[in-house]
């Protein structure tokens, strides 16, 4: 560990001035000896949003690593606890009272030094760009001592706050604009770099390509990137629809592409891990034939269906918006839980959105553009 480093960033963060920053509809707040996890894909966002609530405390309460940053990268727990608890005060003259721990999969064994913070008494907030923080055995190590948010790219409402576009919903004279503006959103997708930038397919590629070779590839070792990059594009182009590994196995063949099945299944799986590509399961009342294939694969922004498809489709993109918004919607409610469902003659419904035990409610997504 590179302590000077270390030092100099400690206080550089102290004088930093943030920049403006769209508030997002994510409620969050600190609980007593419990870490506060915020997760989402790349980019989505969360590190501003960390920054956000910072700038509502008292900075040298304050401190906050990021651990995509060369000189952190490789940090045992041992050297992050060494940072808090001797050279933060060294910098600042006094113990922190907030940890923000950004990208904290970085971290070798990071559940202990949650668990070692929480137990001296500090104020966890850590993030990470991997649904491994939602794993079971997550949950096991802290021992119920963790609660997680989905941050995601903006939503629609988001999308207008930072375009800087007011209007009022209901009002007839303002359609025209919502209408074009969900437009807009549909084709672009909500990452905040994205919507207010000129270079938006540029920077959307860069996205894809580093959530496919550093959160897929290198945190997975995966060896054959030819197979791995064919199944990533086969969910993306597939979105909102009903897939399973088994179709994929036969487009891969008949591709000429040799593989083992279980692979297939574990590059599936991983992709997943990415947070990205989200899969919806078949509603049933048997636990067991709910995590069976086929299953919905869905995108974490439809701005990422621009990169396999030929022709918007705005009745699957829509589609996808919705499931968005359902997800989002667990971070308030962690009794909501949500399927499609079809039948053997192919009747479908989209969602069956269920609050505890009870089926809350079923909705079919449709989008009409002349209405």
């Amino acid at each position: 560990m590179e302590v000077e480093y270390v030092k100099d960033y400690l206080l550089s963060f102290q004088k930093t001035v943030f920049p403006s920053m769209i508030e997002r509809e994510l409620k969050v707040k600190p609980v007593e000896r419990k870490a506060v996890t915020i997760i989402g894909p790349r980019r989505a966002g969360k590190t501003f949003y960390f920054f956000n609530i910072i700038s509502n405390m008292e900075r040298s309460k304050v401190l906050y690593l990021d651990f995509e940053e060369p000189f952190l990268k490789g940090l045992s727990s041992f050297d992050v606890l060494r940072i808090v608890l001797e050279m933060f005060p060294e910098v600042v003259e006094r113990l922190p009272e907030f940890v923000f721990l950004d990208e904290i999969q970085n971290v070798s064994l990071w559940e202990s030094l949650v668990r070692s913070l929480l137990n001296r008494g500090f104020h966890v907030f850590i993030t990470g760009s991997s649904s491994r923080l939602l794993s079971r055995e997550v949950a096991t190590q802290l021992r119920g001592r963790i609660i997680t948010y989905l941050l995601l790219p903006f939503s629609f409402r988001e999308y207008l706050k930072a375009k800087n576009v007011h209007v009022e919903p209901n009002l007839l004279e303002n359609r025209g604009v919502i209408k074009r503006e969900l437009k807009n959103y549909l084709e672009e997708g909500g990452f905040p770099e994205i919507v207010l930038r000129e270079e938006k397919e540029k920077i959307l590629k860069e996205y894809i390509d580093l959530a496919f070779f550093k959160d897929f590839v290198e945190r997975h070792s995966v060896k054959s990137i030819t197979l791995a990059r064919y199944v990533f594009n086969d969910l993306i182009q597939n979105f909102s629809q009903e897939i399973s590994v088994r179709a994929i196995e036969r487009r891969l063949k008949s591709q000429g592409l040799s593989f083992n099945i279980m692979t297939l299944y574990r590059y599936v799986e991983n992709l997943e891990d990415t947070l990205f590509i989200y899969f919806l399961r078949k509603f049933s009342m048997k636990a067991h034939e709910r995590e069976l294939w086929p299953r919905k694969v869905y995108l974490a922004d439809t701005g990422l269906a621009k990169y396999t498809m030929f022709s918007q489709d705005y009745g699957k993109l829509m589609e996808n918006i919705v499931f968005l918004h359902l997800l989002r919607e667990t971070n308030q409610n962690p009794l909501l839980t949500f399927y499609y469902w079809k039948d053997y003659n192919q009747n479908e419904v989209d969602f069956i959105i269920k609050d505890g035990l009870k089926v809350k409610e079923l909705v079919q997504v449709t989008y009409a553009s002349n209405k």
